[in-house]
């Protein structure tokens, strides 16, 4: 698992950089294609190449980003989009580790249960025990913890059940942090942008002796570019985090319900004493 992991961030961490390379390279080209003359480069793009080869379209994955409308949005967004590029691939990262170790976490509670209470019933708490230790999820590892301690007592097995509980919850609560953080921090970035491109704009009209249109153009884009990037980064972030929570919130009171069960029938078996006995 921690190896799927480390592949995960891996390969989104590759995609930014592949695509924060499509777009320098971009602008590179760009700046290339406004120093040279437009007959000049013509006539070299036909030496270099016949015609069919010059029809035919780039390949690679940088290429294509290059050609798409995406990396001159990207590229007339200015310099906070590449901090906004580096959220979106660690929630994009995030989320997918979650959404992988919550379905991971899954269990069919009932069938569970029924399996747990039965082997409780006939063979005694070991074959329970061992009943959980066949199922994966936090569910069957709080039960398992439980069934552990049940030659101590009530009160002991409440105990160990609720540790094994706050454990299993924290690893379940693990990254929602950075997602909500991203999802604070994104459209902060892009209002940031905002503020840069207005800046951009107030000062060519300041040192420009006529204003028109186009003087300013640039920076109102920048700025309306960066808050778009920083809304749209942040609304699926804290939807994904929404949802995350809400399953959590299941699963503990998936635990509760299950554990509550497990111990009033090993207070009926006798199994345990209760604490009031």
């Amino acid at each position: 698992m921690n190896r799927m992991k480390l592949w995960l961030f891996l390969f989104t961490v590759a995609a930014g950089f592949a695509f924060a390379l499509a777009c320098q390279a971009q602008e590179e080209a760009t700046t290339e294609e406004a120093a040279v003359d437009t007959s000049i480069a013509e006539m070299l793009k036909a030496l270099e190449a016949p015609p069919e080869e010059a029809e035919a379209p780039e390949g690679g994955l940088v290429a294509r980003m290059r050609q798409s409308g995406l990396v001159t949005l990207f590229l007339k967004g200015g310099a906070f989009m590449y901090p906004l590029l580096a959220a979106s691939v660690i929630g994009v990262a995030v989320i997918i580790e979650r959404a992988i170790t919550l379905s991971r976490a899954r269990t069919d509670v009932r069938k569970l249960m029924k399996r747990v209470l039965d082997a409780l019933h006939s063979k005694g708490v070991e074959a329970a025990a061992h009943e959980c230790e066949r199922t994966r999820g936090p569910i069957a590892a709080i039960l398992h913890a439980g069934l552990k301690r049940a030659e101590r007592g009530t009160e002991a097995v409440e105990r160990a059940i609720e540790t094994a509980g706050t454990i299993e919850t924290s690893f379940l609560e693990r990254g929602l942090i950075w997602l909500a953080t991203l999802a604070t921090i994104a459209p902060l970035l892009g209002f940031l942008g905002t503020v840069s491109g207005m800046i951009r704009a107030f000062n060519a009209i300041a040192e420009a002796e006529q204003v028109n249109a186009k003087l300013v153009a640039s920076g109102i884009s920048e700025a309306l570019i960066t808050t778009a990037t920083g809304l749209l980064i942040a609304i699926p972030i804290q939807a994904f985090h929404n949802f995350f929570v809400s399953q959590i919130d299941r699963f503990i009171i998936e635990m509760e319900e299950s554990t509550a069960d497990l111990v009033d029938t090993l207070v009926m078996l006798g199994t345990v004493k209760d604490k009031e006995s």
